[in-house]
């Protein structure tokens, strides 16, 4: 999986760089073929914004944008956005995957 990170007109420190990193290797739990991550974070005249932009293999790319005042904030409430949106992806995957055609007559029925 490929990560960046990008800030634009805001310092970003050691410590959320590593919290915005370990939330990311834990979207490997929905074991999705996850190729790339890439989260953008800028200012903005009322806050920051941030942009987690995953792309998935054989699958459409997740985007997640989230503005709020504080950066802590902000990027909380994209890692929560993006968890429930892997979440529900993998949900689909499985859930495809799992259905028969005997399921299928079943209900047809």
């Amino acid at each position: 999986m490929n990560v960046q990170v990008r800030a634009k007109d805001i310092t970003l420190n050691d410590n959320t760089r590593t919290h915005i990193e370990s939330a990311i290797d834990g979207f490997s739990k929905y074991t999705l073929d996850i190729t790339t991550v890439n989260v953008s974070l800028k200012a903005e005249k009322k806050g920051v914004s941030i942009e987690f932009d995953i792309h998935i293999a054989h699958a459409e790319p997740v985007i997640i944008n989230q503005t709020d005042d504080n950066l802590e904030a902000a990027i909380d409430l994209a890692i929560d956005r993006a968890s429930k949106a892997l979440r529900r992806l993998h949900t689909k995957v499985v859930d495809h995957k799992n259905t028969s055609v005997k399921d299928l007559e079943t209900l047809d029925a």
